[in-house]
């Protein structure tokens, strides 16, 4: 597949990389999502374009502005996005350096989880205790109505059904306790999807659509790498970036607070690297039962199980690559670092993001590998202990 490059050519320090179709994977996360943005912005200056976008809760909500805007327009609208969501949380001296970082952390959480978030939500009045069981000011603390029209302004819509981005968002099913993926391939996406992918009790309500109502799809599966994996096309190459907002590895806890916040890092990475390892795994089973296939006389290859197993050969015929971009927190960082909607904490993120793909897209491992091989090759590049 021709690589694609942005209608300008960026101006950047570092050799612009040749991709094949890209998908990016956007783990949930909350306040964490802004290095997303960060991830978005450097892929496109390195002339990466995004093919499919998946998402979920906060990444739904950056893959909701991804494919709703023009390429040259999204980096834009995921600034405006965070940017917003990110003024006016605490006073001022409490963002500005001159209180030392942990303690002005726990205040702007303090008044986020008071106030909640501008163009984003809003603590219920009254409290839910005070509000008819079965209500939605009932079963949530907050309202997040202000989501909606922040939604409507920073993507549009009409331009996600149209299917120029693909987009696929996460969530679950409450009754049913089951996942489920919406995906503008199959079906009309709206913000009640994204708001649904996003919807993480008993914080936030359930988002109603076509009769069921849905919760978070953190719930279930924080990391979207199954869907794609399963849904992509098999004989196309692909280059695929998963972001993460949660490192599975981590140091022993010290006290309470380290066992509250590695405890949120592994609930919600999601295992994702034995997601990614049970993938590379199907793809060699693949290419192993393809060596096989072409060795068989042709009365077995028409024998039943050996039909059944040939579709598994398919999984094999087409290079994947699968770069891990994974966010590492701060030691200042505690477990409020998801709902820590600061301005200070936005914009480290950020910048964490770029420097991590500026950093993974200059590897030698990166620019020297074999894009012709069948199969998968996995590229985790920012590890604190990689060669």
């Amino acid at each position: 597949m021709d690589s694609h490059a942005s209608g300008s050519e960026p101006k950047t320090s570092h050799v612009r990389p040749e991709f094949e179709r890209i998908a990016l994977l956007l783990q949930g996360g909350g306040a964490l999502g802004s290095y997303q943005g960060g991830v978005v912005e450097e892929l496109a200056a390195c002339g990466a374009r995004i093919d499919w976008v998946t998402g979920i809760s906060i990444g739904a909500i950056n893959a909701a502005i991804i494919a709703g805007n023009p390429p040259d327009k999204c980096v834009e609208k995921l600034r405006s996005f965070w940017s917003g969501v990110s003024e006016s949380i605490a006073p001022e001296a409490f963002d500005s350096g001159l209180i030392p970082r942990v303690l002005s952390d726990q205040v702007s959480a303090a008044w986020i989880a008071t106030f909640g978030v501008p163009g984003f939500f809003t603590p219920r009045f009254p409290p839910a205790a005070l509000n008819r069981p079965g209500t939605q000011g009932a079963i949530s603390i907050y309202d997040t109505a202000p989501l909606r029209r922040t939604l409507l302004e920073h993507a549009d819509f009409s331009r996600i059904n149209a299917g120029t981005t693909r987009l696929s968002v996460g969530a679950v099913n409450i009754r049913s306790g089951n996942f489920a993926y919406f995906d503008s391939a199959k079906m009309k996406i709206g913000p009640e999807h994204i708001m649904a992918s996003g919807a993480l009790p008993p914080g936030f309500p359930p988002v109603e659509i076509d009769g069921e109502c849905y919760w978070d799809g953190g719930l279930v599966s924080n990391t979207p790498l199954q869907y794609v994996m399963d849904a992509r096309d098999p004989a196309r190459s692909a280059d695929i970036f998963q972001v993460d907002l949660f490192s599975a590895r981590g140091a022993l806890p010290k006290t309470l607070a380290d066992v509250a916040d590695r405890e949120k890092d592994i609930r919600y990475s999601s295992r994702t690297r034995l997601n990614t390892d049970e993938a590379r795994t199907h793809q060699e089973y693949g290419q192993a039962l393809r060596r096989l296939f072409a060795k068989l006389p042709p009365a077995l290859k028409d024998d039943p199980d050996a039909r059944l197993l040939a579709g598994l050969q398919e999984a094999s015929l087409a290079h994947v690559a699968i770069v891990h971009l994974i966010y590492r927190s701060k030691r200042y960082e505690t477990d409020s670092k998801d709902y820590l909607f600061s301005r200070a904490a936005m914009l480290e993120h950020w910048a964490a993001g770029r420097a991590d793909v500026r950093h993974s897209l200059t590897h030698p491992r990166w620019t020297g590998r074999d894009k012709t091989s069948p199969g998968m090759a996995v590229y985790d590049l920012t590890r604190e202990d990689e060669n």
